[in-house]
């Protein structure tokens, strides 16, 4: 029983890390085709910007690959709370770095220079999604 909680923690901190970047990216990308509209000329930055949120599914990915093979009826309970941890902050994270970046992307449309600040804001979430992926090794 313990061995099975464990590669259930190990599948939610894959799976709930990469749902995170698919709304993030489909949040940042529904601006980004809305922006498309209004000025397609800055689309390389809509683009960079969209692509952002996709970046905690690594880590989870990474995470997920990297313990794997660590999980055992010992350790069953441990990797199911990492897992759940690293999955969530993934998650979270993610979809708030999608809507940061939405934000930044409407701005640009409307001829802000905004992109590297955007950039800069999205950094702070992200920080989140690599500490989880950090603490992964801590344990």
């Amino acid at each position: 029983m313990n061995e099975l909680l464990g590669y259930l923690g190990m599948g939610l901190m894959l799976g709930l890390a990469g749902i995170g970047s698919c709304y993030g990216t489909t949040i940042a990308g529904n601006a980004a085709e809305g922006a498309l509209k209004k000025d397609s000329s800055k689309s390389a930055g809509y683009m960079i910007l969209s692509a952002l949120p996709a970046t905690q599914g690594l880590y989870g990915f990474l995470a997920f690959l990297l313990h794997i093979g660590k999980v055992n009826a010992e350790t069953g309970y441990l990797w199911f709370g990492v897992g759940i941890g690293v999955g969530l902050v993934c998650l979270f994270s993610a979809i708030r770095q999608g809507q940061v970046c939405a934000n930044g992307i409407v701005g640009i449309s409307q001829g802000h220079d905004v992109q590297t600040n955007t950039m800069i804001y999205a950094a702070f979430p992200e920080f989140y999604a690599i500490l989880a992926l950090v603490a992964t090794f801590l344990v």
